[in-house]
């Protein structure tokens, strides 16, 4: 007879554990770089879009003796380019003769005075308007800085430095440190200047501020200084389109900033029927400054 095998049962064998499948985690590793690609996607878009941001920065003179309403006698029409990366400022001179909406031809530092006349906090919006209106260049964005309140949020920074080639604002050529009232005296001098200069002067002034937030030294003082600021301008510029700006800002000591103005060559100074001294536009000379700063 043959002999049969006793049957062994399930439980006899010894169990085998069976290895990971290296797929799963190559799948998560891949998916984790999907997720980096694209929040660095997003956070590309934000930093470097859109391709150009223009802002419309304007100073007032209004003071406890001239009262809340004043002029903008400092205009600067700022333009972004994030990508390139470009920041040009254009200075316009404040006896430019143009044409206000809904007022007529006027000097254009009165934009903002006549709407807010009319209406308080239409001012910005109506002098965006006016630069669309004569300049062509659409103007989403306004920052408007009451200039007596500057003297504080300069003083936070303990002062500023700023370097003249050439004799100006009282001040002969070289490297000079002002408080927050001299750098206002400074920027504000008319005696013995021209319009031409007192916008020459604001810029650096504008830079000499820019420079004094970047060194180290400055830093703690910040938070207090962006604080004191914010009582003094008024703007529409959104919350979450600060950091971006903050970030082009940061880069302006690499790159630079092309500053520049709108000079005697581009005008045409004339006599109003009303006896008023003004500047005529020469409109030929700036669309081809605009052109050439605004992409235009």
């Amino acid at each position: 007879m043959e002999e049969t095998q006793p049957t062994r049962s399930l439980d006899s064998y010894q169990s085998m554990p069976l290895q990971p499948k290296a797929k799963t985690s190559i799948v998560k590793f891949s998916r984790s770089w999907k997720v980096f690609w694209f929040v660095l996607l997003i956070l590309s878009l934000y930093f470097l879009g859109p391709f150009r941001t223009n802002i419309l920065l304007l100073g007032t003179d209004d003071s406890p003796e001239r009262g809340s309403l004043g002029r903008t006698d400092t205009i600067i029409l700022t333009t972004i380019v994030p990508l390139k990366p470009y920041i040009g400022m254009l200075s316009i001179p404040r006896d430019l003769w143009v044409t206000i909406p809904n007022v007529g031809e006027q000097r254009i530092n009165t934009a903002y005075f006549f709407a807010e006349a009319d209406q308080s906090g239409t001012g910005g919006d109506a002098a965006t308007e006016t630069i669309r209106e004569n300049f062509g260049v659409t103007v989403p964005n306004y920052a408007i800085i009451h200039m007596t309140g500057i003297v504080a949020a300069i003083d936070i920074f303990g002062g500023v430095n700023i370097q003249l080639d050439s004799p100006s604002g009282g001040y002969p050529a070289g490297e000079h440190s002002l408080s927050g009232i001299e750098a206002l005296a400074f920027a504000r001098d008319r005696a013995g200047s021209s319009d031409f200069s007192r916008m020459q002067r604001t810029q650096i002034l504008l830079l000499a501020i820019l420079n004094k937030g970047f060194e180290p030294s400055s830093w703690p003082k910040f938070p207090q200084f962006v604080l004191s600021l914010a009582k003094v301008v008024d703007t529409n510029i959104p919350l979450w389109q600060w950091p971006r700006l903050l970030f082009v800002l940061a880069r302006a000591p690499l790159f630079g900033i092309d500053s520049r103005t709108i000079t005697p060559e581009m005008v045409v100074p004339f006599t109003t029927s009303g006896g008023a001294q003004v500047l005529g536009p020469n409109w030929g000379e700036i669309n081809q400054l605009m052109d050439e700063m605004f992409g235009r």
